[in-house]
Formats: C-alpha cells, sequence, structure tokens
C-alpha cells in the first residue's frame, strides 16, 4: 500500500511510530504536513497538491491532525476522501469528536453514560446551570480546550458562578460538569481499534491536581477493564464513527462515564503502559479493511 500520514511533524513518537510499522510490513509510507497542501476543488477530478507537486497514488491515509488545525487539515482530508483514498478515520468523524458540545449530544443520543452536562449562553442562567449538574463542586471546560487546558474545578457555587461569568464576558463557549469525585483524579484511556478495545491504561493526576492528561504531569499504569468499559468505550467510538479512538472513561459509583472521544490519540504513553504495539495494530487493521473508494458518509458531508 502506499500510505499517506497527515501529520504536521514526521518527529512525533505517534508519528515515527506509525512510519516504522508501514515500512516494516512493507509499505510505502510518506508525512504530508496539511497546511503546506493546496486543493483543484472540481467534481471532475479532484486535486491535491503540495510542494509543487500533485499528490496521486495512495491507497490509504491516517489522519494525525491536531486541534488547532481541526478545519483545514479536515478540508484536506475530505478532498482526499473525494479522491477515493481509504481514511483510516473519516472527516466528518474527526469534525465530530472534536466538537465537544455535538460529541457529547450524539453520546447521550446512544445511552452512553457520562457526566451531567449542561450549556448555557446567558450569565442570568449561571445559578439554575449548576443546580442542574448537582451542584458545586463542578467541572468547567472551554469547548476549544485540549489535553486539560481551559479545564477548571470550582469548589464551591460561588467560584463557579464567577468563572462561568468570566468565561461567557470573554464570550467563550463553556460547558459545566457535575465532579465525579469518586474518580479520584484519575481516568482511564482506551484505545479503540475497528469495533475493540486493544489496550488500556489508567491515567492518574499528581497530587492537588484534577486533571490526569500526561501532558500535565499525570502519570500511565497498565489497568484491567470491565465488560462494560470495554462495551462502553467502543459504542462511544461507533457514535463518533471513528475506526481509530482514545476514549477516555471516568469510573463512578453508576458506571462508566465518558469523558471525551479521541480522533488522534497519541500512542506513547498506550504503548508504554501496555507494552502493546499499538501502532502496528492500526497497520494490520488498515490492511485488512483498506479499499479504494470505501467511505460510509462520502458525500454527506
Amino acid at each position: 500500500m502506499k500510505i499517506a500520514i497527515l501529520s504536521r511533524n514526521r518527529n512525533l513518537y505517534s508519528t515515527r511510530r506509525l512510519i516504522e510499522e508501514g515500512i516494516n510490513r512493507g509499505h510505502e509510507v510518506r508525512v504530508i504536513d496539511c497546511l503546506h497542501c493546496y486543493m483543484n476543488i472540481t467534481s471532475a477530478s479532484p486535486r491535491i497538491h503540495y510542494h509543487g507537486e500533485t499528490l496521486e497514488g495512495f491507497d490509504v491515509v491516517i489522519p494525525r491532525i491536531g486541534a488547532s488545525v481541526t478545519f483545514y487539515g479536515t478540508a484536506v482530508l475530505r478532498q482526499f476522501e473525494m479522491m477515493g483514498v481509504f481514511p483510516v478515520n473519516e472527516s466528518v468523524a474527526i469534525t465530530r469528536a472534536r466538537d465537544k458540545l455535538r460529541s457529547l449530544q450524539l453520546l447521550a443520543r446512544k445511552g452512553v453514560g457520562m457526566p451531567v452536562t449542561g450549556f448555557a449562553n446567558k450569565p442570568d442562567n449561571v445559578p439554575e446551570l449548576i443546580k442542574m449538574v448537582g451542584g458545586s463542586p463542578v467541572v468547567i471546560k472551554l469547548l476549544q480546550g485540549t489535553q486539560g487546558i481551559g479545564v477548571v474545578l470550582a469548589e464551591t457555587r460561588k467560584a463557579a458562578e464567577s468563572v462561568i461569568e468570566a468565561f461567557m464576558g470573554l464570550k467563550a463557549d463553556i460547558l459545566v460538569q457535575e465532579y465525579i469525585k469518586e474518580a479520584g483524579g484519575s481516568d482511564i484511556r482506551c484505545f479503540v481499534i475497528g469495533d475493540k478495545v486493544i489496550a488500556a491504561m489508567k491515567r492518574q493526576a499528581p497530587e492537588g491536581e484534577f486533571r490526569s492528561n500526561l501532558h500535565r504531569g499525570g502519570t500511565a499504569s497498565l489497568v484491567r477493564i470491565t465488560p462494560e468499559e470495554r462495551r462502553t468505550a467502543v459504542t462511544a467510538a461507533k457514535a463518533m464513527g471513528l475506526n481509530v479512538a482514545g476514549v477516555d472513561l471516568l469510573r463512578s459509583s453508576r458506571g462508566p462515564l465518558v469523558m471525551e472521544v479521541n480522533s488522534s490519540p497519541g500512542l506513547e504513553g498506550i504503548e508504554r503502559a501496555t507494552g502493546k504495539n499499538v501502532a502496528g495494530m492500526i497497520i494490520n487493521w488498515t490492511e485488512k479493511n483498506q479499499k479504494l473508494g470505501k467511505t460510509r458518509t462520502r458525500g454527506r458531508g
């Protein structure tokens, strides 16, 4: 196969591992920075140009699109789809997962467990919003935040009102969620490929911190997940339409709750915590499922 990896940095661990595993299996692998692509959008013969050449002949595209370039990155990925190239994750699925509000609404529609979440537009709705999610403490999240940035734990009602009103004053879109105390500053990252959880790790926040992101000093360790957690992770990934996903779960008194579904999950933490060749599993799945023009959401936006 001829594989394109949409990544802005070939030296990132995840990109590097995918290159290694692709080459080890005899495939031709090329890293393409989506921001350097420009496109000829036409119904007759859609094309992607890159540094003066026309990109063609690819069988598979593996998107590793950062949150800051979602709009342009998914536009380039859509163009690959129009050209019949098989996407490991489709553009529509990625945009669903990146929109925190939309993704939670889709999960709710599928009956997936998640923290009680509130969303409002006006400051005069704030007291009722806090009450609606169970009262303080509450977690306040910027819709555009990633890797734990823009996530605040407000321990009192007064603090919650102040933070929410401040964000609203800056015209920032936020979600307000119940705080799951029994999770104890930890979450479970389930790595889903196809219809299986192929690896899972527990991420623990450092002392005095409630965000367990590895980028914020969290630690990762191997964990055994329950059949219910396994089903929840697979259902959440399918609700987004993702073939490869990192599903973040909280363990609560009422079962597993989905915090987020990540369309470009990092490989470093999960491979080191579990000792599994996750990059190789992604390439294996791609080999079995790749087919020219096989895009479920093709032509549906």
